[in-house]
Order: structure tokens, then C-alpha cells, then sequence
């Protein structure tokens, strides 16, 4: 039986589907449910299942944002039957560990990226290893991501990175405006070894490191990993699950 609970962005046609749904159907409070439905775009989905992951429920997005790519359409005459029937797809974020300028450590999760970008007007000069195996000696561009399956076709994607299928097992790490060397398209990794990336020159080339929308300034070292323990249970609609919403990514990059 479902037990739904609302999360609601503030914008007026996400309170105007919540008031929708608190007509149509029993409501419950957090600790009786067993499901959260999310209102909203992609980063309110982003950081409602940071928030709430602790409480192991599933998560049903309704978008009322722009693209809400991690979203489900709004469907005013189905959205019973689509909960009822709603598929569940289970994905593992990253576990970022930062360590800064003064050898302070920071740690955080990202479920589409972390992002490594210049932090002034110089460009990030960076090395990347993954486990003891050297991939890039030398990068000098503005930044570099490594993306997540899910997170893919978002801003990966925008910097022509590769759009990696759910159930992989890969992570893309792809440069952000490669100067040196300057045709390095990145690579795809197996995601069970740890990524390293160091900064070879912090005081006069400085960066950030970004997990989804968490930022951690003047970074030194940032190591990136996926963390298994953690299972995000995401639930789509049948005819537009994530897989098809990947796949269909890909087959628009493969004719465009």
C-alpha cells in the first residue's frame, strides 16, 4: 500500500500540484509513509534526496520545473495508477573528500557530478589519477567533472561529455575547456576504483570543488569514489522510466 508524503518547492504551480494531490489522495506524515513524492525541478530532487535519504523511503518526482530530467510529467488524470505502478530504479551517488588550503577536510555526496572548476581568472593546472595508475600527468583547462550514470546527460553532457547507460558500472571524467593538452576529450573509468585529482599549483592556480550544488573553496586534493552503501530508490512512471530517458539522450547525440 502507498503511503505518500509531500515535498514541495515554493513556486506557485508546484503549491498548485501539491493542493491538487492533498484532494486526490490521503497525505502522510513522514514517519507513517513510505514514499515521498518531490515537487519540483531537478535540484529540488537533488537536495530533497540529500535531506531525506536518512529516512529510507522512495522517491517519486513530480516535475515543475524546466527539463526535470529526474522528474516524472504531472498527470492529473493518472497519478494514482502511476504511483501504484511506478518502477523503481536504485542509484549510488559519489562521496566527495576534500581537502582544502589549510588541510582542512570536507566531505559530501553527489548524485550527477562533482566539478572541479577554476576559481579565478587562471586556468585550473590539475592531475588526475585513478587508483595508483596515472590518467592525465598535466591538465591545464578551466575545470573538469566526473559524472555519475544518472548524471550524465546534465552538465556532462553540456561539456560533450559521453552519455554513460544507468547500469554501467563506468564514470565519465571529461575537461571543461581543455587548453593542455588541448584535444584530450577524457575518459571512462570503472567506478569501483578511487579518483585522485591534485592541484599542482593552489596559490596561483586555485579551484573549486563542487558536489552537485555543495562548493568547497581553495581546494588542494579531491578524492571521489563511489559510495555504495548509499541507494537512492527513484521511482518512475512505466513509459518513462531513466533508462529510456538516457537512452534517448544518447540516440539524440548520436543524430545531432
Amino acid at each position: 500500500m502507498i503511503k505518500p508524503h509531500i515535498v514541495c518547492d515554493k513556486n506557485n504551480f508546484s503549491l498548485k500540484i501539491k493542493k491538487y494531490l492533498e484532494k486526490k489522495i490521503f497525505i502522510y506524515t513522514l514517519s507513517k509513509s513510505n514514499l515521498i513524492i518531490v515537487i519540483g525541478g531537478d535540484g529540488f530532487m537533488l537536495s530533497t534526496l540529500k535531506k531525506y535519504n536518512k529516512y529510507e523511503k522512495s522517491f517519486y518526482g513530480i516535475n515543475s520545473g524546466n527539463y526535470g530530467f529526474l522528474m516524472n510529467k504531472f498527470s492529473p488524470k493518472n497519478i494514482i495508477k502511476n504511483l501504484s505502478k511506478a518502477n523503481v530504479v536504485s542509484i549510488s551517488p559519489l562521496e566527495m573528500i576534500v581537502k582544502n588550503k589549510n588541510n582542512q577536510i570536507k566531505k559530501s555526496i553527489a548524485i550527477n557530478e562533482v566539478s572541479i572548476l577554476r576559481q579565478s581568472r587562471q586556468a585550473a593546472s590539475i592531475s588526475i589519477k585513478q587508483g595508483s595508475r596515472q590518467i592525465i600527468k598535466k591538465l591545464v583547462s578551466d575545470g573538469v567533472l566526473v559524472s555519475t550514470p544518472a548524471g550524465s546527460t546534465a552538465y556532462n553532457l553540456s561539456v560533450h561529455g559521453p552519455i554513460l547507460s544507468l547500469h554501467s558500472k563506468k564514470l565519465s571524467i571529461s575537461p571543461i575547456s581543455p587548453f593542455r593538452p588541448r584535444r584530450w576529450k577524457g575518459k571512462i573509468v570503472n567506478d569501483k576504483l578511487k579518483i585522485t585529482i591534485t592541484n599542482l599549483n593552489p596559490i596561483k592556480r586555485p579551484i573549486s570543488a563542487v558536489a552537485d550544488n555543495l562548493e568547497v573553496r581553495n581546494a588542494k586534493s579531491i578524492l571521489i569514489k563511489t559510495n555504495n552503501k548509499i541507494k537512492f530508490n527513484l521511482l518512475y512512471d512505466k513509459n518513462r522510466s531513466l533508462q529510456k530517458k538516457i537512452k534517448i539522450e544518447q540516440l539524440r547525440k548520436e543524430t545531432s
